[in-house]
C-alpha cells in the first residue's frame, strides 16, 4: 500500500535516510518520496545518493504528502510543530518517531483532529534490521496502523503495543543497540585481554553476538534452553557464566532497560 503513497520526512538525519533507503529497496517510486531539512550538507547528501527531492519548507511538504513522517529530535517538536498548526487534514496521516512525545501532545499541538501514530524504531533500520513498535493516535483510522506498520517492515520488523507500553519499548530495542554495542565491545576486549589481535578479535565478537541473536530467532527457542546446549558440565562455558551472574550482568541489563524507561517518560513530560 505504501509503494503507491506519497511519502515526505520532516527531518533528514540518520533515521529518516533509514527508511528512504529502505522504502526504495521496497520498490517505492522516488518521485513519491520528499524530505525537508534545513542542513545544507544533508540535503545534499539525500538527493544525491537517493535521487529523493527537498521540499521548500514543512507545510509545503504536509501539504503534498499523504504520510508525513516526523523524524527530528524530542526537544525541537514544538517550535517545529508551531507552523503546522491546522495543517493535518484528514486525508494525511502523520507517523511520529520522537521518543517520548505522547500522541496528545502531538495532536494538541498541531490542533484539530490529525490522524496521528507513534511509533519507535532504533537504528538497526539504517541496515535493514530495525525494531519497532507502533500505537494509534485517538483520531486515527481503520487501516492507519496497518500503513504504518507496512513502512517499518521496510526496514526491519514491527509489533502494535498500547501506547502505555512504548516507554518501556524505548528502554528495550530503542536504546538496546547501545547495551549490544557495549557487550561486543567488552568481548572483542577480552579476546584482545587473552592474546588475539583486535581485528580477529572484534570480528569473532560481531559474528558470534549476529549468530547467537540469528540462532534464538530462527530456531524459536528460549535463550535460557541455548545457553544450556553450551554449558557442558565442568565445561569453560558454565565457568564463564558463572562469573556473569557474580557480577550481576543480567540485573544490569534490566536495570539499564529501567533507566531508559523512566528517561523516555521524563522526556513526554517535559
Amino acid at each position: 500500500m505504501t509503494k503507491d503513497k506519497k511519502i515526505g520526512f520532516i527531518g533528514g538525519g540518520n533515521m529518516a535516510e533509514a527508511f528512504i533507503k529502505g522504502l526504495l529497496d521496497a520498490g517505492a517510486k522516488k518521485k513519491n518520496i520528499t524530505f525537508y531539512e534545513p542542513f545544507a550538507s544533508r540535503r545534499e547528501h539525500l538527493e544525491e545518493s537517493y535521487g529523493v527531492s527537498s521540499a521548500a519548507g514543512n507545510l509545503d511538504l504536509v501539504r503534498d504528502n499523504d504520510i508525513v513522517v516526523l523524524a527530528i529530535k524530542p526537544q525541537i517538536v514544538r517550535e517545529v510543530l508551531a507552523d503546522l498548526e491546522g495543517a493535518f487534514g484528514r486525508d494525511t496521516l502523520l507517523i511520529s518517531i520522537l521518543a517520548g512525545v505522547h500522541t496528545h501532545t502531538l495532536e494538541n499541538l498541531l490542533g484539530g483532529a490529525p490522524r496521528v501514530v507513534r511509533a519507535m524504531p532504533n537504528t538497526p533500520a539504517l541496515v535493514g534490521a530495525g525494531a519497532a513498535a507502533v500505537c494509534a493516535g485517538e483520531y486515527s483510522e481503520a487501516g492507519d496502523l496497518d500503513l504504518a506498520c507496512e513502512l517499518f517492515r521496510a526496514v526491519g520488523t514491527v509489533v502494535q503495543v498500547s501506547e502505555s507500553q512504548l516507554d518501556a519499548v524505548t528502554g528495550l530495542s530503542g536504546s538496546g543497540p547501545a547495551f549490544v554495542y557495549t557487550f561486543i565491545e567488552a568481548l572483542a576486549a577480552g579476546g584482545v585481554q587473552e592474546g588475539l589481535r583486535l581485528d580477529v578479535a572484534q570480528e569473532l565478537a560481531v559474528q558470534t553476538v549476529y549468530g547467537a541473536a540469528k540462532l534464538v530467532k530462527e530456531s524459536g527457542e528460549h535463550p535460557a534452553l541455548l545457553r544450556e546446549k553450551v554449558c557442558s558440565p565442568g565445561g569453560t562455558t558454565i565457568a564463564a557464566v558463572r562469573v556473569l551472574e557474580e557480577r550481576s550482568l543480567r540485573a544490569s541489563l534490566m536495570d539499564a532497560v529501567g533507566v531508559a524507561t523512566r528517561r523516555s517518560k521524563e522526556l513526554g513530560q517535559a
